[in-house]
């Protein structure tokens, strides 16, 4: 069985050293999470795939931190976490609302309950999974040092498609703009860094994993160079397999790391390299969104779960308004292909996390094995088909003005509809209680667990009129 030195969680000696390097002599001159003082280096068991279902002998990972992105189908995994959690008795690091103070940097003091303790053994929560700017000493004051870390990204073209239509009215930039198009015909017109909400507007993935920015004022909207060029074809998830991509090579150069950020040849492209290496060190796996049924699986086999246990219904989905696409439809098409390349390029740095872990994905799906893979895939689809079947009104997800529960209703914000779900009637109390869990939407989710864990008269109610966008 293999092993790494490992600085956190390094996929290499030499990653590790590169990033301890950078980290001895750069991190001082960098603000935020990266003013910090970091774990000694460890040996850490490297990731391997599980032999299967039958062969098992790992037991349950049960101590997880979520980054839980925005506008990536995080929601989704949100609710396979509350749900799985819910049912072991595991206790969840909450915010005392429902965010732990985003935009800011995660806190420690934002969790409800949270008091410092010394050793791993003493930190009394298991899960850590709600809406924060990832901020690294702090999470490590609330949660072990050998818990889980996981998060999922999305192709930035269609996170700002997404984040346009829900943040229209919180980000400045995008308020000011007619339509997404005209916004990224002339982003410059519209944006200004720091003003209200406009971390919405541009690299929000990197924003949300704690990321510092480039030293640079002003950022090429290029695309950057990447060292492993990747032929990625975006396609919805559960496209045959043959067809995507096969992963480049990723292995680090042990001298690409800079000796200092004053360095003179320290430049965009280095940085960029710099945070996605640090990111490998933290973060056990990200999920891609656009590849969502596979990364369930991998996920599941990390975590030395069962299917079941990552089987789950869409949360947080907006009615899709797009116009669908046709080849007779040229002149549309090609006006979606702009529209995509101008996203990707104004998200330069978030087009850049994506196709590094979009890459990583898939040389874990590489380990794991395409076949095993796509009967796993399979058969996640078949039980949540059998579920929606089960569980749900239409079998699918409905419009919000159908959904009369306020239990079931998920909270409406921005110029799209959120769908949610009604449940059957005739079930059993059994069906019920699984069916209402597999429903539930985040916040109300989010109540149920806080009046588990703390008093009722403390517990604060869902006011939606002041509840912030999830």
């Amino acid at each position: 069985m293999a092993w790494t030195m490992r600085l956190w969680r390094p996929r290499s000696l030499g990653v590790a050293l590169g990033v301890f390097m950078t980290i001895g002599f750069g991190l001082q001159l960098l603000g935020g999470p990266f003013q910090r003082r970091l774990p000694v280096l460890q040996l850490r068991q490297s990731w391997i795939p599980s032999l299967g279902p039958t062969m098992k002998s790992c037991l349950p990972r049960q101590r997880l931190v979520f980054l839980k992105t925005h506008k990536s189908g995080s929601s989704s995994v949100l609710s396979l976490l509350h749900r799985y959690g819910d049912q072991q008795g595991l206790r969840f690091a909450l915010p005392a609302h429902y965010q732990f103070g985003y935009p800011k940097l995660f806190q420690a003091s934002k969790v409800k309950g949270y008091h410092p303790q010394s050793s791993d053994t003493k930190k009394p929560f298991h899960i850590l999974c709600h809406h924060m700017r990832f901020n690294l000493k702090e999470v490590l004051q609330v949660m072990p040092s050998d818990s889980f870390f996981f998060s999922i990204v999305r192709d930035p073209a269609a996170l700002a498609r997404s984040a346009f239509s829900y943040y229209k009215s919180t980000s400045s930039a995008f308020r000011k703009a007619p339509s997404l198009a005209a916004f990224l015909s002339n982003p410059q017109a519209f944006y200004r860094p720091g003003g209200r909400g406009n971390h919405y507007a541009r690299n929000l993935l990197w924003f949300d994993f704690g990321l510092p920015f480039p030293p640079e004022r002003r950022v090429s909207s290029h695309l950057p160079r990447d060292p492993n060029p990747l032929q990625l074809h975006i396609v919805p998830s559960g496209a045959g397999l043959g067809t995507l991509f096969q992963p480049m090579s990723t292995v680090a150069n042990n001298n690409a790391q800079p000796a200092s950020f004053a360095s003179s040849d320290f430049g965009p492209s280095s940085f960029i390299q710099w945070g996605l290496a640090w990111l490998d060190s933290v973060f056990d796996l990200v999920m891609v969104a656009e590849y969502f049924d596979e990364s369930l699986v991998l996920l599941a086999d990390a975590l030395c779960w069962g299917l079941d246990d990552v089987v789950g219904f869409m949360h947080n989905a907006q009615a899709r308004s797009e116009q669908r696409l046709s080849a007779a439809n040229k002149s549309v098409a090609n006006e979606e292909q702009q529209l995509t390349a101008r996203a990707r390029a104004w998200n330069n740095l978030d087009w850049a996390l994506y196709t590094h872990f979009n890459r990583s994905l898939w040389a874990r799906i590489e380990q794991y094995g395409h076949s095993r893979l796509q009967r796993a895939v399979a058969e996640i689809r078949a039980r949540r088909e059998a579920l929606a079947k089960r569980c749900l009104m239409g079998g699918e997800a409905l419009d919000p003005k159908y959904i009369t529960d306020v239990r079931l209703r998920p909270f409406q914000f921005g110029s799209a509809k959120v769908l949610g779900y009604v449940l059957q009637s005739g079930l059993s109390q059994k069906e019920q209680e699984e069916c209402e869990r597999l429903a539930t939407p985040e916040l109300q989710y989010k109540d149920k667990l806080d009046a588990k864990q703390f008093s009722p008269t403390v517990s604060l109610p869902l006011k939606t009129s002041r509840t912030l966008p999830p």
